[in-house]
């Protein structure tokens, strides 16, 4: 992903509300208007969009609706959002943004604060709401959810371990119990940012915080040797896993490889044949002394573009996908988690019964540092991860050395 160029946050006030002289939260009733929305979505997700697109321009017949669709590749993705942005493009009008872009955007001026829409944050998860929250002001509305949290095989782990000991103890004696088990955990620890995500998983069981201007802390050095100890130490992990992303990790469990791994809940969708079929428990990484239940933050949020000449339109689409009759019908259909508590439904429930499970991971799971400057501060984590999970560097060496490094590029001024 490219570095971005800053403009003016005065920007972002004033582009948003042209549109003439009505006010920008007012849709006419009279003039027809067709605004664009930006997606990356392919297949059933594309297709599951489309659909609440039209029920949407059922309901209000003046508003046409363009959908947009972009790279499913997440670079590329960005890369064209940046370069409608730059060119000072009034569309894509509303647009689709990965967990970590908001603050990116709302620092360059590219997105419309939505505070003056006064958006109702408390109906949503408020770990999303934080990653689209820049300054104290709301710049992107959670879409769906995504929690990266701790599968396990119920078959083989009767009840759910309690602590991150018990998640060792159990691996290993999972392992001498089934030969057919290749390791203990499973986990992202190639050099991208799933290795970023994974380890956010783990980290606030043992009560540390990814803060990029001081990541060399207690809690972190305790987190970051867990991992390595189960590659190194421990045993329960490959030395493999510094090459996996999660569709390895996804496969190893799903083919009754691990008895644990470290993933998003689209492995429990996939785990549809033995030995793993039926024997999948989805939970929180289990907390230590002074630590929390952990799962790391993804997902999509939308947001609306500064320089949109029909943001109460964009604001009125954004209402309607973020609906709770709209999102349960997507995540029945594409497992795409809501964003709103709300949208977990017994009929959801009845049609996927791991949701219930997704909803609690929801309540604990960590945002990225919020950063106009986290495409770096992700390049000089990844650095840092991949050094330790190499046995090149001790935990403890490697986020003392990262730590002013992961500092410079979070209070560098974003610019070009």
């Amino acid at each position: 992903m490219s570095a971005i160029g800053a403009c003016s946050l005065a920007a972002v006030g004033l582009a948003a509300c042209s549109g003439g002289s009505s006010s920008p939260h007012s849709v006419s009733a009279k003039k027809s208007q067709t605004i664009t929305f930006a997606e990356s979505g392919l297949g059933t997700e594309g297709a599951q969009t489309q659909k609440a697109i039209d029920g949407f321009m059922r309901a209000n017949p003046k508003i046409h609706v363009k959908i947009q669709v972009l790279s499913p590749d997440s670079t590329t993705y960005l890369a064209q959002l940046e370069h409608a942005f730059i060119a000072g493009d009034s569309t894509p009008d509303v647009f689709e943004s990965d967990v970590t872009y908001p603050a990116k955007f709302a620092q360059a001026g590219w997105v419309r604060s939505l505070n003056s829409f006064h958006p109702d944050t408390s109906k949503f998860f408020k770990t999303e709401m934080a990653a689209g929250t820049y300054n104290g002001t709301t710049y992107a509305i959670p879409w769906f959810d995504n929690p990266e949290g701790l599968f396990y095989r119920t078959d083989l782990i009767k009840t759910p371990p309690t602590s991150p000991a018990q998640v060792v103890a159990d691996a290993k004696a999972a392992m001498k119990k089934d030969h057919q088990l290749k390791e203990g955990i499973a986990f992202e620890a190639a050099k991208y940012e799933g290795a970023i995500t994974a380890f956010l998983t783990v980290d606030s069981a043992f009560g540390g915080k990814l803060n990029p201007n001081h990541i060399n802390t207690p809690g972190n050095r305790a987190a970051l040797t867990w991992l390595y100890d189960a590659i190194y130490k421990e045993h329960i992990a490959p030395t493999a896993v510094t090459g996996w992303q999660e569709g390895q990790v996804e496969s190893e469990f799903i083919s009754g490889y691990t008895p644990f791994a470290i993933d998003y809940p689209f492995v429990e969708a996939l785990a549809t044949k033995p030995p793993v079929k039926g024997h999948v428990g989805y939970i929180p990484f289990p907390a230590g002394p002074g630590g929390t239940p952990g799962a790391a933050l993804g997902g999509e949020m939308l947001a609306i573009n500064a320089k949109t000449t029909h943001a109460a339109a964009a604001w009125k689409l954004i209402q309607y996908l973020t609906s709770p009759s709209v999102e349960t019908a997507r995540a029945e259909a594409t497992g795409d988690p809501p964003s709103l508590p709300s949208a977990y439904t017994p009929a959801l429930f009845a049609k996927a019964p791991y949701f219930k499970q997704v909803k609690v991971l929801n309540g604990y799971a960590a945002p990225r540092p919020v950063s106009p400057n986290y495409l770096q501060i992700s390049s000089d984590l990844q650095d840092m991860f991949s050094s330790v999970y190499a046995n090149s560097t001790s935990p403890a060496a490697a986020l003392k050395a990262a730590d002013p490094i992961v500092k410079g590029a979070a209070t560098a001024k974003a610019g070009g």
